[in-house]
């Protein structure tokens, strides 16, 4: 038993190595491909200019930045509280067999490829908001358009596609809240929706906002899906209703014609990219660990 135990410590340190020496050969690949152009044509111009035209030898990512930014944030303002909602009514609300059922349900969208949400996207969400969601807008600003390819339909997509991970994470954290929290809560006269939104949530709140933080980078990352239904317009949005495009969209639909220079700035563009995902992962570290000591 402990020659047994002692392989799979060796194997497990074997992959830990392995893991550890690919995020490193990546890093080390990127920067290396996508410094050049930072230094030469100014990391300032390259994050704050506002004209992205490879063809006309202009590298400004301030529209990129931009577009991921609104997405993103625009999926975080539908599915954080549909998540969180989810994760309380499966773990305090539901009975044990009925939450099972709609877990694995929630469970199964991590499971659909980015693509079928956005052929879904597409066929549904695009036509609808041209046809239902602009008539209505166009009550109060009577002179906005859109095509329908917008940061609204990439919002709704996206704010589906981090469900998965804001209600799992979610939910464990607040069945990890010990029970004497909940029963000494009920027994000085709160209710079941007071003891969940005063003690279980505050308890629960490293966890949740790690969730939080993990969803928003898994937005921030999705390609296929964004690239289908934001209309991929490398503009600064005045508007949901506007097409843009976002970091990792100009990344997947320019690389199989971009010549060595444009190559370069998409390059770039990932070590933007890399540096937001670095930053949302420590984040999410400190928020999982350091909050703890608060609850």
């Amino acid at each position: 038993m402990k020659a047994y135990e002692k392989i799979v410590e060796k194997l497990i340190i074997v992959c830990a190595i392995i893991s550890t020496i690919s995020v490193v050969l990546i890093t080390v690949f990127i920067f290396r491909s996508g410094l050049p152009i930072l230094m030469n044509y100014g990391v300032i111009d390259f994050i704050f200019g506002t004209n992205w035209s490879p063809t006309n030898g202009n590298y400004g990512i301030l529209p990129l930045i931009a577009g991921t930014l609104s997405v993103t944030l625009g999926a975080l303002i539908i599915g954080v509280p549909m998540g969180i909602a989810s994760a309380i009514i499966l773990s305090e609300i539901l009975p044990g067999k009925v939450a099972r059922v709609f877990k694995s349900a929630i469970e199964l969208l991590a499971g659909i490829p980015s693509v079928v949400y956005g052929f879904f996207g597409l066929i549904v969400l695009v036509p609808a908001i041209r046809t239902f969601i602009l008539p209505i807008v166009q009550l109060v600003v009577p002179k906005a358009t859109t095509t329908g390819f917008s940061i609204f339909a990439g919002a709704i997509i996206l704010a589906i596609m981090i469900l998965p991970t804001i209600v799992s994470i979610s939910e464990n954290s607040i069945k990890a809240v010990p029970r004497e929290f909940r029963e000494a809560s009920l027994a000085l006269g709160a209710n079941k929706m007071e003891t969940i939104v005063r003690v279980i949530i505050p308890a629960a709140k490293s966890g949740i906002i790690a969730s939080i933080i993990l969803g928003m980078g898994r937005a921030i990352g999705e390609t296929m899906a964004v690239i289908l239904i934001t209309g991929n317009m490398p503009k600064i949005p005045g508007g949901p209703l506007d097409s843009v495009a976002t970091l990792t969209g100009t990344i997947a639909m320019e690389m199989g014609y971009a010549d060595a220079t444009h190559q370069q700035a998409l390059f770039a563009v990932g070590i933007i990219l890399f540096m937001i995902i670095m930053l949302l992962n420590a984040i999410a570290q400190i928020s999982a660990h350091g909050l703890r000591g608060n609850n």
